[in-house]
């Protein structure tokens, strides 16, 4: 039992500590505030929406995201330098990021236009997805998941770690949209600044990363 306990304590971490870089909460959390403005209560259930849509995003991935490549015939190593480049885009983006060509500001004021109701039920497209959960997330996931065995039983335990994984990284997004405007107001403009740009250097690594490892597969290569 020992024995398969610690590979599945290893697991159900694995799933936050790959994600949650990727993801980066706080790059979104300026446009969430926009979002919502002072209203402590919308605050709340979108916070809670967002993570919901964020967490069946994430256990869909990781569950079937393997056979849908197998389905058309792609590789994972292939998704894994695809899954890279996207995740370094990103985090370039990030690095050179001004106000004036960031997709997130056209995302804030067009939310800003919406009503109450508008907001909770277009929460999944953009705030969700591509915003939060977007191809880089969904790459790492299918990754995850294609290391899962095969095997019914290991399989279903493996599916088990692995959405609770997911629901560790659902819980984290909903506690930092939650207290979002808190956590701008306390970092401030130039500490948010840092954080953003240290983000963004992380991501670029993760990004890289990906990209050397499918690499490394495609060419029969141990990385």
């Amino acid at each position: 039992m020992e024995s398969l306990f610690i590979p599945l304590l290893k697991s159900l971490v694995l799933v936050p500590v790959t994600l949650l870089p990727i993801i980066n909460p706080l790059s979104t959390a300026p446009i969430f505030v926009a979002t919502v403005g002072t209203d402590r209560q919308l605050t709340k259930r979108l916070a809670r929406q967002v993570a919901i849509n964020s967490w069946f995003v994430v256990v869909t991935s990781i569950l079937i995201g393997s056979y849908v490549l197998a389905l058309f015939g792609i590789s994972l190593p292939v998704v894994r330098v695809g899954g890279g480049l996207l995740v370094a885009a990103t985090a370039w983006r990030l690095l050179h990021r001004t106000d004036g060509d960031d997709v997130h500001t056209a995302a804030a004021e067009k939310a800003s236009e919406m009503s109450h109701a508008d907001i909770v039920r277009r929460s999944f497209f953009p705030i969700t997805f591509p915003l939060t959960t977007g191809p880089g997330t969904i790459a790492a996931s299918i990754t995850l998941g294609a290391q899962i065995p095969t095997t019914p039983l290991l399989y279903l335990a493996e599916a088990i770690v692995a959405a609770a994984g997911a629901a560790l990284v659902a819980a984290v997004l909903y506690v930092v949209f939650r207290n979002a405007a808190r956590v701008l107001a306390a970092l401030g403009e130039v500490g948010m600044l840092v954080l953003m740009r240290l983000m963004a250097f992380i991501l670029l690594c993760v990004g890289i990363q990906f990209m050397w490892t499918g690499w490394a597969e495609l060419n029969g290569m141990h990385p």
